[in-house]
């Protein structure tokens, strides 16, 4: 499994461009599961909120995370947030593990970020932050990493892809390898 995060501040557009980016990714035959970090108090699958938008999307599972419960639906029960490499491990196989939040971890990631939102960018020393996606062409100027458009999210699954060497001719699916 390839893991990629997506990470930003609240109202960044995170949740929409992975709604953007499961489908494509599975229209070109990956399996793709998803990771996405919670507030403390959240309810699963309710209509109109970002798990259940993510599994509409696609994502053959969705696994919602805070401090004090994961889903699958997983109680914690006063233990400790599992590590994100834990809660991977807990994932069917799939090819591609998108990771919404979690921006302190080690994985590759994209940040995405918008002027009007008026937060400021990441800290600019993350080496596990490889490109910036936004909406806001300035940005480009100051950056030191590669720019994407927010709104192209056909470039940035292509960005994505090139980024984990991903094979030209398609989905290198673990499930379709394992036969």
């Amino acid at each position: 499994m390839k893991v990629f995060g997506v990470a930003g501040y609240s109202n960044s557009g995170k949740t929409t461009l992975i709604e953007q980016l499961i489908p494509r990714a599975v229209a070109r035959g990956l399996r793709v599961s998803l990771i996405k970090h919670a507030h403390h108090e959240f309810d699963v699958d309710q209509p109109g909120k970002d798990s259940w938008r993510h599994r509409k999307a696609g994502a053959a599972e969705v696994m919602v995370v805070s401090g004090k419960r994961w889903a699958l639906m997983h109680e914690l029960r006063g233990a400790d947030e599992p590590a994100l490499d834990e809660l991977i491990a807990k994932l069917a196989p799939c090819d591609l593990v998108l990771v919404e939040g979690y921006k302190a971890s080690p994985i590759p990631k994209l940040e995405v970020w918008r002027a009007e939102n008026g937060k400021p960018r990441l800290p600019d020393d993350d080496a596990h932050i490889v490109a910036l996606v936004t909406d806001s062409p300035a940005a480009a100027d100051e950056s030191r990493l590669p720019v994407l458009d927010l709104d192209d999210p056909d470039a940035v699954l292509a960005w994505i892809l090139d980024y984990l060497a991903w094979p030209e001719d398609g989905a290198e699916s673990l499930l379709r390898s394992a036969l």
